[in-house]
C-alpha cells in the first residue's frame, strides 16, 4: 500500500488538477490534528482504511472547488493556471500591463462580452435601441429659471453698445450718410444697434462730425435730425444732445474755430424744424458761464428773430451740393459772376464757387461767364472774365473737361445768341483768341469756334463796303 501511495504521489500532475493556486488555497486553511496524523501515517506507510477514505474525500472536495473556479472562465480559452495571463491584458506589453482601451472584463471572469452590454463606459451613447425620456428641470441647476418653465421662446438678444465703442460704430454710419444722403438707411442701421441709454449721443456725434465737414454735410445733418425725430429720438433726447455739444465747445473750437456760430445755426434750424422745443433758448438765459456757448445761443436767437415769419430755415447753410435744384444753382452762379464784376475779388469768387460743392456743374459757370462777355459793352467785362477763368484754370478748380464743355455749349447756341447780339460772332472770335493767348483754353477748342456768317454789303454799287 505504501508503494502504491508513493507512486501516486510522485506521478506527474495532470493539467488543471494541481496548480500554484491550489497550494495557495491550501495554505489559507490551517492544518488540523487529523492532517498531521495522515501525513505521519503517509511517511511511515501505515494507512488505515479510514484514513485513506478521509484523504480521498478531501481530494475530491478540492477537485470540485477547482471545477467551480474554472467553469466561470471562458470555456474556449485555456485555464487561468495554464495561460498565466490576466484576461484583457496585452501580451506584448511589459509585465502583462492591462489594456485600458479594452471594454471587456479585466477580472478574468465572464464570457468575454463588453461590460453592461456595450452601454457603459466613457463616450458611449448607450445600448442599441435605448430610448431616452425627457428630463425634468432640476431646481438645483444653476441655470434653472422658475418663471421660464413652460413653452420656451428663443429670441435674438443684441447687447447694449458700450460708451467707448459707440463712437467707432457711429462714425462710419454718419460718414456713409454724407455720401448717399438716405435717412431711411440710417434709421435701419440704428435699429440694428442697441444704443440703450446712449441713444442721444448719436445726434451729438453727427453734429460734431458735420462741423468739421462741408456746408452740404451740415445741411444733411439737419435733415437727418428732422427725420429721426419721433422715430428714433425724442425732443428731450435731442435737447440733451445739443446740451452736450454746448459743453464741448471749448474742445471743438480747437479744430473748428467757427464752431460756436455753426452750432448757433444748428440750434436755430432745429427749433424751426421743431426738433428742439421752443423753450430751449429760454432755459439757458442767465445760466451760461462759457463765452463760446453764449455766442452760439446768441447766434441762434438772432436767426430766429430774423426768420420769425418763416416756418423753416432752409437756407441757413446756403447752397451746398448737387442736392439743390439746377435752377437754384444757375441763379447762384449768376449772382457770383455779377458780384465779381462789381468787386473784382477773385479769391471771394473762388470761395463762393467752392462752397457750392458742385464740381460736376462748373461748366455752367464757364457758359454764363462767356454769355456775359457777349452781352456786355466794352472790353472791361472781357478782360475780367479772362482773369477769373485763368485763376480757376491754374488752381484746378475748373478742369479741362468742364472748360471745354462750357465753351462748346456757347458754340452750339451762338446762332440763337446772335439774334439778340448781332456782333456775337466777332466778339466770340476775339474773346477766344485772348483766352488762348492767356492759356485758358486749348488750341483745339480755339479752332472749334464757328466762323463769322455771310457778309452783308450796303448796296451793289458801293464798291464792296461791308456793313458795320
Amino acid at each position: 500500500m505504501a508503494t502504491e501511495v508513493d507512486t501516486w504521489s510522485l506521478a506527474p500532475k495532470a493539467d488543471g488538477v494541481f496548480s500554484f493556486d491550489d497550494n495557495l488555497a491550501d495554505a489559507n486553511h490551517p492544518y488540523t490534528v487529523d492532517d498531521d496524523l495522515l501525513n505521519e501515517a503517509e511517511v511511515n506507510g501505515n494507512w488505515t482504511p479510514q484514513e485513506k477514505a478521509l484523504h480521498e474525500a478531501r481530494l475530491k472536495a478540492k477537485a470540485k472547488r477547482r471545477l467551480r473556479k474554472s467553469s466561470s472562465r471562458n470555456s474556449t480559452s485555456e485555464s487561468f493556471s495554464e495561460s498565466g495571463e490576466v484576461s484583457g491584458s496585452d501580451p506584448h506589453s511589459p509585465k502583462g500591463k492591462v489594456n485600458t482601451s479594452d471594454r471587456k472584463s479585466r477580472t478574468g471572469k465572464g464570457r468575454g462580452l463588453p461590460k453592461k452590454g456595450g452601454a457603459g463606459g466613457k463616450g458611449v451613447w448607450g445600448a442599441a435601441g435605448m430610448v431616452y425620456e425627457d428630463e425634468e428641470p432640476d431646481m438645483r441647476d444653476p441655470n434653472y429659471d422658475e418663471s421660464a418653465q413652460g413653452d420656451t421662446v428663443y429670441a435674438t438678444v443684441v447687447p447694449e453698445v458700450d460708451e467707448k465703442e459707440l463712437e467707432k460704430m457711429v462714425n462710419p454710419i454718419v460718414q456713409e450718410y454724407f455720401e448717399h444722403g438716405d435717412t431711411k438707411e440710417v434709421q435701419m442701421l440704428l435699429k440694428g444697434l442697441n444704443l440703450g441709454q446712449h441713444k442721444y449721443e448719436f445726434s451729438s456725434l453727427a453734429v460734431s462730425l458735420s462741423l468739421e465737414g462741408k456746408a452740404s454735410h451740415r445741411e444733411l445733418t439737419s435733415r437727418l435730425l428732422s427725420d429721426l425725430l419721433g422715430k428714433m429720438l425724442s425732443q428731450s433726447e435731442m435737447a440733451r444732445a445739443f446740451d452736450k455739444i454746448l459743453k464741448e465747445l471749448p474742445d471743438l473750437i480747437l479744430d473748428t474755430p467757427e464752431a460756436p456760430q455753426m452750432l448757433g445755426q444748428f440750434i436755430a434750424r432745429a427749433i424751426a424744424d421743431h426738433v428742439l422745443p421752443m423753450s430751449f433758448l429760454d432755459f439757458y438765459k442767465g445760466k451760461v458761464d462759457c463765452d463760446h456757448a453764449r455766442v452760439a445761443l446768441d447766434r441762434a436767437e438772432v436767426l430766429l428773430n430774423m426768420k420769425r415769419e418763416m416756418v423753416r430755415l432752409d437756407n441757413v447753410w446756403g447752397v451746398g451740393g448737387g442736392l439743390r435744384p439746377v435752377k437754384h444753382l444757375v441763379k447762384e452762379m449768376n449772382l457770383l459772376l455779377k458780384e465779381y464784376l462789381v468787386s473784382g475779388d477773385v479769391s471771394e469768387a473762388e470761395h463762393c464757387l467752392r462752397d457750392l460743392e458742385v464740381p460736376h456743374f462748373h461748366h455752367e459757370l464757364v457758359y454764363e461767364a462767356v454769355v456775359m462777355v457777349l452781352e456786355s459793352k466794352g472790353d472791361t467785362a472781357s478782360h475780367m472774365m479772362i482773369k477769373l477763368l485763368q485763376s480757376f484754370w491754374k488752381t484746378g478748380l475748373i478742369t479741362v473737361d468742364q472748360m471745354n464743355r462750357g465753351f462748346q455749349r456757347v458754340y452750339d447756341e451762338l446762332p440763337e445768341i446772335n439774334l439778340d447780339v448781332p456782333h456775337a460772332h466777332s466778339i466770340m472770335e476775339t474773346f477766344v483768341d485772348l483766352c488762348y493767348q492767356e492759356s485758358v483754353i486749348t488750341k483745339q477748342l480755339r479752332d472749334a469756334c464757328p466762323a463769322r456768317g455771310r457778309k452783308r454789303f450796303v448796296s451793289e454799287g458801293d464798291g464792296g463796303a461791308i456793313k458795320n
